[in-house]
């Protein structure tokens, strides 16, 4: 398996250990917004001292004007797509809020279709039903629940889809000048910024105190945000955003080892089951992505 794929399934298992520490957040009656400022500010400190000490330079803009890349970045997609998922797990529970997620995939290959002019193939398209599919039965979607849904659940869920897949558009347009390391640095230096008013700091500053509060908080902010970002969008910018999105699929596995071994949810067949059509979706787009790679060396 290639650098670049490698890197990428890294970054969404470690997006799978979200759940944890939000649940964990919870406990202290954080709001959802509120976990979202901890997990913001948390990875910009993070990240803005490691480029202090590494790579200053990084941290300086080419142009003004490429502010931009991380509005869209850090608020229409970190914000909003944080903001939708925590909130989802409020109002259902991880599993629900995860699966209503990876409608990202969906959008990313729509808009990288358009917008990248990426194609549509076959076998993305059938990669995209089976990993589908295969989330559907890892959050218990099929067979199918009526209990386990929520209008305003369904609402967010989707939304934070949408908002997940913007992520991967504009990171594509900033590669084109910046560093994976520099994009996710400016994307939460940015997306921190603009969530200085929506935390109530005189409220909860006694909570901030607390050293398991903090270790929450630091753990949110470096593993599935500093580090599963700045591995993530490395990977992505040696493949396509539509295959990327593809493998991120295995995050859901992650999310849902978690919640059984942790949390010790129910575990049945069904999400045995959609485990393997998830890890079977990212392996049939590793062997593609061989199969293309061959075709334009033969070409050459």
């Amino acid at each position: 398996m290639n650098k670049a794929f490698v890197c990428i399934l890294i970054g969404a298992a470690l997006w799978g250990t979200i759940g944890f520490f939000v649940k964990n957040l919870y406990g202290f009656n954080f709001t959802p917004m509120e976990v979202v400022t901890l997990r913001v500010w948390s990875s910009a400190m993070i990240l803005v001292l490691y480029l202090l000490l590494t790579a200053p330079k990084q941290l300086a803009l080419h142009k003004l004007i490429d502010i931009k890349y991380f509005v869209g970045t850090g608020i229409f997609s970190i914000i909003f797509f944080n903001y939708c998922l925590f909130t989802a797990i409020e109002i259902s529970s991880i599993p629900v809020a995860t699966a209503l997620l990876y409608t990202g995939p969906m959008f990313v290959t729509i808009f990288s279709f358009f917008l990248f002019k990426e194609s549509l193939t076959r076998v993305k398209i059938l990669s995209l039903f089976i990993t589908l599919f295969g989330t559907s039965l890892v959050v218990g979607l099929i067979p199918f629940d009526k209990n386990a849904f929520k209008v305003g659940a369904i609402i967010f869920g989707i939304g934070s889809g949408i908002g997940y897949a913007l992520y991967s558009i504009f990171s594509k347009y900033a590669l084109v000048k910046y560093s994976s390391l520099s994009i996710t640095t400016f994307t939460f230096l940015t997306a921190a910024i603009a969530l200085i008013p929506f935390f109530p700091y005189r409220e909860k500053a006694g909570l901030l105190m607390d050293p398991m509060v903090l270790m929450y908080a630091f753990g949110l902010g470096l593993l599935p945000t500093a580090v599963a970002y700045i591995v993530y969008t490395y990977g992505l910018n040696q493949t396509e955003a539509s295959k990327a999105a593809i493998l991120t699929t295995i995050e859901p596995v992650v999310a849902t080892l978690i919640g059984i071994t942790i949390f010790t949810e129910p575990f049945s067949i069904f999400q045995m089951i959609g485990m393997l059509c998830i890890i079977g979706a990212v392996i049939i787009v590793q062997l593609y992505s061989k199969k293309e790679l061959a075709m334009i060396d033969k070409a050459g």
